[in-house]
Parts: structure tokens; C-alpha cells; sequence
């Protein structure tokens, strides 16, 4: 049986322990226990600078309608 945890795990894993994510829910709790959230603010600041800066530095796209 496949599962797509996008729309069978909304609610929580339907897997338990056999869930192959695992691994990520423990870095991703170990991530949000040994970082503060003024570092957690200041790390989505900076990725929202260098996205801002990547979008200024590339020529505008153009979208034609098909007609």
C-alpha cells in the first residue's frame, strides 16, 4: 500500500513507527530545540533577502497569451 503523507497523513502519520520520515521529524525536532527563535527569524530574513536580490538580478519574463 502506498502512501502519500501530503493528504493521508494530515491528521498524523498513519505509518507510526515504519514511517520512512522519520529521520527528518528527528532533525526537525532537534533543529527547533537547539535554535532560538531570534536565530530562526534572522535565518528566514536572510533567505528572503537572497531571494529578493536573485529576483532583482535576472532579467524580467515575459508571458504571452496563446491566441
Amino acid at each position: 500500500m502506498a502512501v502519500n503523507c501530503a493528504v493521508d497523513c494530515k491528521d498524523g502519520c498513519v505509518l507510526g513507527d515504519d514511517c520512512p520520515n522519520l529521520k527528518y521529524t528527528e532533525a526537525a525536532t532537534k533543529f527547533i530545540t537547539d535554535t532560538s527563535l531570534d536565530q530562526m527569524l534572522a535565518m528566514a530574513d536572510e533567505a528572503v533577502r537572497r531571494k529578493m536580490i536573485e529576483r532583482a538580478s535576472q532579467p524580467p519574463k515575459w508571458v504571452l497569451p496563446e491566441g
